[in-house]
């Protein structure tokens, strides 16, 4: 039998997909350009460093600096291979040099630059059309200490962590897909109001056109926001808060429903099979208003549609927590009329204030009908020592709840019931709701970032600048997510297929939506391995199975990418034996 000494192993998994997916991107190539070597600069480039480091994390589901050069000892021939290297070491994965591309990252000027170049590259790649961009916030904690001019402060936590420090990232991203546009770090006490416009310029840098649609929160309806995309040939979809149209204001526009004199409009969900029922979603109707505002000294006067939507599970959700603070009340009412040791008996007028705190701590004055009822008794008092025996009259005020049942219709009605603004003539009121319906888009991006795959937090560094840098450089591991679930599910929807053996123990369970994270597992267990036969160098990989090719070609790349590792892996062996 001939000996078989095997020299080299190496996981392979999903890294020359990965790396394939920047090469598309342009990464490094951007990276190299806006971010241009240090003279003390040496070995693998400032860009592909950072390909390399992508890699790394959204394979492994880390970003910490001191574990990478580790995993690159272990993966140098499918490195050097997939970077176009001969001379990749393990030091160019040094926590050293990763510390400095942090460093360069969080410099504002070279990556608003890079970032702009990126998207419009992105935009024309891909053939991305989409006219609407969704803009919204997140924080991310930490156990780090607070310093005076930090980026990470106290401040409203989305995670509801209040007691940790956190800062703030606001994001733009594009619809469908959610692919990050722009990207801008702050410290975590700063309000969302202001990081509106700042987002809004930056999109209109990458696209260089108007007439895109903006969709935010509440926090995006500032008047000067609005006026601004207005002003400026753009258009905005945003739902306003009791900030901008106050409770009064709403009931106002409300009264012709009440009076029966309001057509409402049915607004239905699109059926996501042929031949399925449509579901009855909402129903509601449109105002024209006339709205003026100051931009830089000028005023400008725009039309404003105003969409009054009632959503039926958000006013049942409504009624439930109605229901549920007036059973609260009406317990905390009845529990005054217990008597026992150790209990303060209360008179009416000390009755009657703890009626009016529980009434407001639950907000239901006015859905309860309190009565009170006084009683007297005449109570003997046996002697005690020096106290003869003695008859008293003892006073015991009762106190009852009901329900107003008008009250109460009246505040089901308004349950339910939102405000959408837009300027935009051409929206329907169905497209009006299920455009706005789809902002969880922004918020799934979120998630990926501080998810497993990405693993935002908790943050460990203490540099501002470091900060910056490895926000940055995580919202571009969500571009890759991002645009490898788009172009797989574009395929599957063009060609009328779903992707199956995704799903860890239901192999035949298929979808047409896989997630980038499903798809990726899928290439686990790939294996190079490098052998000596009678003195001569030979390469085996792990054949691909049909889920794996099917995964790169729905993804758009050839199975030689995997082939090209075994190919290579021989000639580079015997390199880096001779060196």
């Amino acid at each position: 039998m001939t000996p078989i000494n095997i020299t080299r192993t190496e996981r392979v998994d999903d890294i020359p997909l990965l790396i394939a997916q920047m090469e598309k991107m342009k990464i490094a190539e951007l990276m190299d350009k806006h971010f241009p070597a240090h003279g003390n600069w040496f070995g693998l480039s400032f860009g592909q460093t950072v390909v390399g480091w992508l890699a790394y994390i959204i394979s492994e589901g880390d970003h910490r600096l001191n574990h990478v050069q580790g995993w690159a000892a272990g993966l140098l021939l499918t490195l050097n291979i997939c970077l176009k290297m001969a001379t990749l070491r393990d030091l160019d994965f040094s926590d050293d040099r990763l510390a400095v591309i942090l460093t360069r990252l969080g410099n504002d000027a070279a990556w608003d630059g890079y970032e702009i170049e990126q998207g419009q590259m992105l935009l024309r790649v891909y053939n991305l059309r989409s006219r609407q961009v969704r803009i919204d916030s997140t924080t991310a904690k930490s156990y780090v200490g607070v310093s005076e001019d930090g980026l990470f402060q106290f401040g409203h936590s989305k995670e509801h962590r209040p007691d940790l420090p956190q800062l703030k990232i606001s994001q733009s991203v594009l619809d469908p897909l959610g692919l990050p546009l722009t990207t801008t770090v702050v410290s975590g006490e700063k309000a969302d109001d202001p990081l509106y416009l700042p987002e809004i310029r930056k999109v209109q840098a990458i696209y260089q056109k108007r007439g895109l649609l903006y969709i935010g929160d509440c926090k995006m309806g500032a008047i000067e926001t609005r006026a601004y995309l207005a002003n400026g040939g753009d258009y905005y979809l945003l739902p306003l808060s009791a900030v901008h149209l106050s409770t009064e204001v709403l009931s106002s526009l409300l009264e012709p429903v009440w009076a029966g004199t309001q057509v409402l409009t049915p607004i239905y969900r699109p059926q996501e099979k042929e031949g399925e029922a449509q579901e009855l979603i909402a129903d509601g109707f449109r105002i024209k208003v006339t709205v003026t505002a100051t931009v830089e000294v000028e005023t400008v006067a725009w039309f404003e549609y105003r969409s009054i939507i009632r959503s039926f599970k958000y006013a049942q959700a409504q009624e439930r927590t109605l229901v549920a603070r007036l059973e609260k009340a009406e317990k905390a009412i009845a529990s005054l009329n217990v008597r026992g040791q150790g209990i303060k008996r209360l008179d009416e007028a000390g009755l009657r204030a703890a009626v009016d705190q529980i009434l407001q701590q639950h907000n239901v004055a006015g859905l309860l009908t309190v009565t009170y009822t006084v009683d007297s008794q005449k109570v003997s008092k046996r002697a005690y020592k020096d106290r003869p025996a003695q008859t008293v009259t003892l006073i015991t005020v009762t106190v009852h709840s009901t329900r107003n049942i008008g009250a109460y219709a009246d505040a089901v009605r308004s349950l339910g019931w939102r405000v959408y603004v837009c300027n935009d003539a051409k929206l329907s009121l169905t497209e009006v709701v299920l455009a706005y319906r789809d902002q969880y888009i922004v918020e799934r991006g979120f998630n990926r970032m501080r998810g497993k795959v990405l693993g935002l937090t908790p943050i460990h560094l203490s540099s501002t600048t470091r900060i910056k840098g490895l926000v940055r450089l995580l919202t571009i591991a969500l571009r890759i997510l991002c645009l490898v679930e788009f172009e797989v599910r574009k395929t599957l929807q063009e060609q009328n297929e779903k992707l199956d053996d995704i799903y860890a123990g239901n192999p035949k369970r298929a979808t047409a939506t896989p997630t980038t994270e499903m798809m990726l597992k899928a290439f686990r267990g790939i294996m190079l391995s490098v052998a000596s036969i009678k003195g001569d160098n030979h390469a085996f990989i792990t054949p691909l199975n049909t889920v794996q090719q099917n995964i790169l070609r729905l993804v758009g790349f050839p199975a030689e990418i995997y082939q090209a590792v075994q190919l290579q892996s021989v000639k580079l062996v015997t390199k880096m034996d001779e060196r």
